[in-house]
């Protein structure tokens, strides 16, 4: 009997386990899915627009490469019409389906015990971290921390979300901040190699503005490498401090975008110390970046551009023959050093900062994530518009601004903080409504960036308070999608 077009597609299993279709997904690159689908599963461009609840026009300007799929309704959409796998959602950047969720957390935890770390799961629940470039969503969050075997504490905080989208359960942090020295030591034997990928893990998924994912993994994580520390001895301790270091580093990023500088200052504090016992002077100087942020949050800015300028002094003293690596964190320390003084008003101080820094982005001759600092010449520019928003000069923000080459911005934190502060410049100069497309761009990249952080949603209020009766309602429907105040 011939098929019909309505006849829904048989896909292969085979298909998903193909690594053409892994590579497709994980770059959510439908083209190349719907190819493979017509190439395996003989499926038209009609039954797949049909199963997929696009047209027929549409999935023929997919497959042609003039459009492409980028908002995450339409992903949810194909994900379901083709009946994709937990491990292909995933993939995909997506939350199995409702099915499948329920499946997932009926299982209880082995043993009666609390779930473990990502890297001790078994069998079918062992998940990678999605990759940097997957968009976030609440229920794909929930049920990706219960599949990767987070703990019980860094389950209730990815659930603990306001109507205002705003981030809440930093509590969570406490035990592993206030009282690591109190949790009793597990029975196994630190490994450092899988510490390691998870640090790194933390680390993507900070600069891929997944915040309330890291938030998820970082409590149990933390207690974790504290573990390693005290247990370990030799160059293997020194390891387990350098991670532990970076990954309290994690920790007091989130909650300063959070504007939580109490538990902030603790974790930074935390992160100097780590580093110190390392013994390693990149570890030192990149924990330095992060005390100088929390200096800044508290409104010590002279203090912490001493701190910085100091730190990298040292670091140049200490790493006689620089190294990528080495020139990054100097770099950063500078960047930090310079945005401390445009806070104090000291123009002078800042722009010989940043100019310095701009002489070490230089020598390393490109933008690398080098020591997760996302350094280079075009990081230095986005610090000048930072700079120049900070003193309030708009013009010169807007005129840097226009100069940035989002081509050389591979970090999602950095893209979506160049939005957003070029939103701060045109809010300025009295452009709302291209305040409001820059903060569109913003959402559109990084979600979590703008429904998290307290200062967003200030310049949101801000704008609304003074918009133009035409841009007020895109501004006003803006602001209750992020849970700003109206």
């Amino acid at each position: 009997m011939a098929e019909r077009i309505t006849d829904p597609i048989i896909v292969p299993t085979s298909l998903w386990q193909r690594p053409d279709t892994t590579d497709a997904l994980r770059s959510r690159d439908m083209r190349r899915l719907f190819h493979l689908l017509r190439q395996y599963a003989g499926a038209s461009q009609t039954r797949i627009g049909i199963a997929c609840g696009l047209t027929q026009g549409k999935v023929s300007s997919i497959m042609s490469g003039s459009h492409r799929v980028t908002t995450l309704e339409v992903f949810e959409r194909i994900a379901d019409g083709l009946g994709m796998p937990p491990q292909a959602r995933l993939a995909l950047g997506l939350a199995p389906s409702a099915l499948e969720l329920t499946l997932a957390t009926a299982i209880p935890p082995r043993d009666g015990l609390s779930p473990e770390l990502p890297w001790s799961a078994p069998g079918p629940l062992m998940v990678e971290f999605p990759d940097p470039s997957e968009a976030e969503d609440p229920v794909r969050r929930r049920t990706f921390t219960r599949l990767a075997g987070a703990s019980l504490v860094g389950a209730v905080l990815a659930d603990d979300v306001n109507a205002a989208g705003r981030l809440r359960g930093a509590e969570a942090f406490v035990t592993a901040l206030v009282t690591p020295a109190s949790i009793p030591a597990t029975t196994k034997s630190a490994d450092l190699p899988m510490l390691t990928k998870a640090v790194a893990s933390a680390k993507r998924t900070y600069q891929s503005c997944r915040y309330t994912e890291v938030m998820s993994q970082l409590p149990v994580l933390l207690l974790r490498l504290q573990d390693a520390c005290d247990s370990l001895g030799g160059d293997a301790r020194l390891r387990a401090c350098a991670l532990s270091a970076d990954a309290y580093h994690v920790a007091a990023s989130v909650l300063l975008k959070m504007d939580d500088y109490g538990l902030a200052w603790l974790a930074a504090d935390r992160s100097m110390r780590a580093a110190a016992l390392s013994q390693e002077p990149l570890a030192v100087g990149t924990s330095a970046r992060i005390v100088t942020h929390a200096l800044m949050a508290d409104g010590h800015f002279g203090a912490a551009t001493t701190v910085a300028s100091k730190y990298a002094q040292r670091l140049a003293a200490e790493v006689r023959d620089p190294t990528p690596e080495s020139l990054s964190v100097y770099g950063s320390l500078l960047l930090r050093g310079a945005l401390a003084a445009a806070q104090a008003e000291d123009r002078d101080g800042s722009t010989t900062l940043l100019d310095e820094a701009g002489q070490a982005g230089s020598r390393l001759g490109s933008d690398y994530n080098h020591r997760w600092t996302a350094f280079g010449p075009a990081n230095v520019l986005l610090h000048r518009i930072h700079v120049a928003v900070r003193l309030g000069d708009a013009g010169s923000a807007i005129n840097y601004a226009r100069k940035v080459n989002l081509d050389q911005l591979t970090v999602t934190e950095r893209k979506a903080s160049f939005f957003v502060d070029t939103a701060q410049a045109f809010s300025q100069w009295g452009k709302h409504e291209k305040a409001y497309r820059a903060l569109r761009a913003a959402e559109e990249l990084a979600p979590q960036e703008l429904r998290s952080r307290p200062a967003v949603r200030r310049l949101v209020t801000d704008l609304l308070a003074t918009a133009p009766p035409t841009v007020r309602p895109h501004l006003s429907e803006f602001a209750a999608r992020i849970g700003a105040p109206r």
